[in-house]
């Protein structure tokens, strides 16, 4: 691959962000934990590869923008929009708000990697990818495209979340993918009223998957109302003063220490060879 990806000096940690299943907040996750780990300062990009559902730009109250071509050599870039002193760079950047993108694996795969190779990221400390639910076509492509960091998987502690959250640990689990799951993190883990936490999708899910295979639990993040408000209005809910900043500051912690950790551990992820058949062992 060309530009970025081409030198560790360019992104030093790419982290796939993902779920075995929709509606878990993985997105919502993606935006607050790149919001943190900028205000910890370091260097993040953001790339929402949900081509058929990109919700990025919404959340980082950039709907309106548009990417600028930068020139890179005998070539040109894109060069990706900023917010909240985070690179991001979505499909949604370039559609009408409410078009609907009808495209076959193919073609969605194929814009995935022509965002991958023509941004222009410069140096990051981190790429955040916030993946599509399920294990297909994008998630293949990807690491078939890039040598990842680590997975991040977002659940929420209610059973059928956790079962398909096993699923995407083991896709990245398998023999010829073998990337290193970073972490679990538990969304929507209770809801509080008058200072009494309701459990409503379940209790300590997230821990028992953690337990069972043998993965960090990152971080258990409430279910509130301001954290679905702040990401409806393009401001991330970490950037707020408050016990819930908190929280994401400490899953932000959490992701980068286990990252360093990992690292020091092992080597770096290889890609995995692209086959007639597209599918892993």
């Amino acid at each position: 691959i060309n530009i970025s990806f081409s030198t560790k000096k360019t992104i030093k940690n790419v982290l796939a962000i993902a779920s075995g299943k929709g509606g878990v907040g993985k997105s919502t996750i993606a935006s607050n934990l790149a919001v943190a780990l900028q205000k910890k300062g370091l260097k993040v990009g953001l790339l929402d590869a949900d081509i058929y559902g990109p919700s990025i730009p919404l959340m980082f109250d950039a709907e309106n923008e548009r990417p600028k071509k930068v020139k890179h050599g005998d070539s040109f870039l894109m060069s990706p929009i900023v917010s909240y002193g985070v690179k991001i760079m979505s499909i949604g950047f370039f559609l009408q708000q409410n078009d609907a993108l009808v495209w076959r694996g193919p073609m969605a795969t194929k814009a995935l990697k022509e965002i991958l190779n023509n941004t222009d990221w410069g140096y990051l400390d981190y790429l955040l990818i916030d993946l599509p639910p399920g294990t297909g076509d994008i998630h293949l492509s990807l690491v078939q495209t890039l040598s990842l960091t680590g997975a991040v998987i977002a659940t929420t502690p209610q059973p059928v979340s956790l079962i398909d959250a096993k699923k995407a640990i083991n896709m990245f689990k398998k023999k010829d993918i073998n990337v290193p799951i970073i972490g679990l993190v538990e969304n929507m883990s209770w809801l509080e009223i008058d200072n009494t936490k309701h459990y409503i999708f379940g209790k300590e899910g997230g821990r028992n998957l953690s337990d069972s295979e043998n993965i960090k639990l990152l971080s258990e993040l409430p279910l509130d109302q301001s954290i679905r408000e702040a990401g409806d209005i393009g401001r991330p809910a970490v950037l707020q003063e408050s016990a819930l900043s908190a929280q994401f500051i400490y899953l932000a912690d959490s992701v980068h220490s286990s990252v360093v950790q990992r690292n020091n551990d092992f080597d770096a992820t290889k890609k995995v060879p692209i086959t007639h058949n597209r599918g892993c062992n």
